[in-house]
């Protein structure tokens, strides 16, 4: 029909990446949720990197076929190179923080505390901090790139800067 996936694909990074950074940092803060949100940001850790990669290839295929057609002019191509730098950032970002909340979902877990109390629960405590450290660190990058390349993909095509 014409359209274009890169526009259709991208909405699934836009909602999942967000959502996954709410969900790890709320697993690493808020003790309570972590049972009743385990499984589905374990899921959705999987998920993400699938959806943000997708948004990725659709959109270097988008601009190779607007490359190919000379439909790009030369005073618009850095605004669509920053926007596919900015796409290649998330995807990282998206992939770091999704390899930390599955650590995070399984070092942290109430079985994985049981069995390694007798290692001594010190180790574990350390275990718990720095990974919820490192995925807080990891859900504030991917939503700082998941929001700069979407702006930056939205201004430059509905305003052209």
């Amino acid at each position: 029909m014409g359209i274009p996936t890169h526009p259709l694909l991208v909405h699934a990074g836009v909602v999942l990446v967000p959502l996954l950074a709410v969900l790890t940092i709320s697993y690493a803060l808020i003790p309570f949720v972590r049972p009743h949100i385990r499984w589905a940001l374990g899921l959705l850790a999987l998920a993400t990197p699938i959806a943000a990669l997708l948004a990725k290839l659709s959109g270097d295929a988008f601009f190779a076929r607007l490359r190919s057609r000379d439909r790009v002019t030369p005073e618009f191509l850095p605004k669509l190179e920053a926007h596919r730098h900015f796409g290649t950032l998330t995807l990282y970002a998206t992939i770091v923080l999704a390899i930390l909340t599955l650590a995070l979902v399984y070092f942290v877990a109430p079985r994985f505390a049981a069995a390694h109390a007798a290692d001594g629960a010190g180790s574990t405590r350390v275990l718990s901090l720095v990974l919820g450290a490192l995925s807080l660190a990891a859900a504030a990058v991917s939503l700082y790139y998941v929001v700069r390349t979407g702006d930056s993909g939205a201004k430059a095509v509905w305003t052209g800067s």
